[in-house]
């Protein structure tokens, strides 16, 4: 057995296990990543997140002093990106006072590293964490989402990973226990999938998240169905209902090209687990 440090954390009941390893020497295996989330025999959580310099990470190109969001899914498949899992990132680096006025940027803002590119991040005087999630593009054709034998028009977006966004006039009756069929043509590498309801400038949504399944709360789901509600309008502000919580969503505008994800992030535990030796 290995002895692991860890925190878990969530925001909007979207929850992670989170490991520190600085100096990249502790990466662990997807082996380990499934433990490490399985909610029976290890700690449980939608993913994992690790903290790791950004110099540490082969293939980033960015600036190498800065924090980097290692995410991994609770299947070990590693993710572009995690609006929640960005807040709680950020959370757990504030509690352990691992951030400092050199990870600012010039406007005062916190910089991370993840593989969708570098990130910012505010911590609001109400607790909560305002994240940058960059920029959103919506695709260039309707996609076809099926589950429950039905099959969904769907609007695809990028969020830094894929989404497929359903609109549907009921979602509570929604069988998510399995993944959503999809075209493999429209998303080779997997998608998160969105079922949601609009109510003027408010939406409820439910989401299967590629290698995880149905989870609490999808930050960059919330950001990819207000990013379709928008489509035809000028709303740019959008208040998003998930089973975990409420987050609000800021879409890009002239004037700024990111979207912000802003919502609650908190860290429930230390500890220390005995990791199988797995690889």
């Amino acid at each position: 057995m290995i002895e692991m440090q860890f925190a878990k954390g969530h925001g909007t009941e979207n929850d992670f296990v989170i490991v520190s390893d600085r100096d990249g020497t502790a990466e662990p295996t997807t082996a380990q990543v499934q433990w490490l989330c399985d909610r029976h025999a290890g700690i449980g959580a939608d993913g994992l997140l690790r903290a790791v310099r950004a110099r540490h990470i082969p293939e980033w190109t960015g600036d190498r002093d800065i924090w980097f969001m290692d995410y991994r899914n609770a299947d070990g498949s590693i993710a572009e990106m995690c609006g929640n899992g960005l807040r709680v990132f950020v959370r757990y680096l504030l509690d352990r006072d691992r951030l400092d006025d050199t990870d600012r940027d010039a406007d005062g803002n916190y910089r991370i590293g993840t593989r969708a590119g570098e990130r910012t991040a505010t911590a609001l005087p109400d607790g909560r964490i305002r994240v940058s999630m960059g920029p959103v593009a919506i695709g260039a054709r309707p996609a076809v989402i099926e589950t429950g034998g039905q099959h969904y028009t769907a609007v695809p977006v990028d969020v830094g990973n894929p989404h497929a966004v359903v609109f549907a006039d009921r979602i509570d009756d929604l069988d998510l226990t399995t993944a959503p069929g999809h075209s493999t043509e429209d998303f080779p590498h997997g998608v998160n999938v969105e079922f949601a309801t609009i109510d003027a400038d408010r939406i409820r949504m439910r989401v299967f998240e590629r290698g995880v399944g149905e989870t609490r709360s999808c930050g960059t789901g919330t950001v990819a169905v207000a990013a379709a509600a928008a489509i035809g309008t000028d709303t740019t502000g959008w208040t998003v209902d998930v089973p975990g919580g409420t987050v609000e969503v800021t879409l890009p505008s002239e004037d700024d090209p990111r979207a912000y994800l802003t919502g609650p992030a908190e860290i429930v535990a230390f500890g220390v687990a005995l990791v199988p030796e797995t690889s």
